[in-house]
């Protein structure tokens, strides 16, 4: 792979953690299973993969080479999901003598947050910004509406 590439990959990996690293913080400050680092390399990952995946077509794609080769990158964006729903499994927990289930929403960011960084790989970076932005409210905001409902 040429450096420049490489290079792009690596920028798109670290905006992705960047992104990633708003919703991190959110669930880091209210005391989540899965926080900052966490969200920020499952972020970086899911870029990571993709750029990768896209690298592959790029280079096999374009020859005659390999007739059989048959290259579908959606395949590790597939994968990604399927680790992250490993990943999210670990973060809910059922607990109590009413047998509460938490960690639901923490599960929920990790899987947007992988979402972020295929946005990023893709080059689609304003829709992985609005969509950061829109966690960011969906987590904060709604959490600040939630408790004003919970003291009426």
């Amino acid at each position: 792979m040429e450096l420049q590439a490489q290079l792009l990959i690596l920028g798109q990996v670290a905006l992705a953690m960047l992104l990633s690293s708003v919703v991190g913080l959110e669930r880091e400050f209210a005391h989540k299973p899965a926080g900052l680092r966490t969200h920020m390399l499952l972020g970086g990952a899911s870029a990571l993969l993709t750029g990768l995946a896209f690298t592959i077509v790029r280079r096999y794609a374009a020859t005659s080479d390999f007739p059989m080769l048959k290259v579908d990158p959606t395949v590790v964006i597939q994968a990604v999901v399927t680790a992250v729903g490993f990943l999210g499994v670990g973060t809910i927990l059922r607990h109590g003598p009413e047998e509460r289930v938490e960690g639901l929403t923490t599960s929920a960011s990790l899987l947007f947050v992988a979402g972020i960084g295929v946005c990023v790989a893709l080059g689609q970076t304003w829709l992985g910004v609005g969509a950061t932005l829109l966690a960011f409210a969906t987590l904060h905001l709604v959490r600040w509406i939630e408790g004003r409902i919970a003291r009426r």
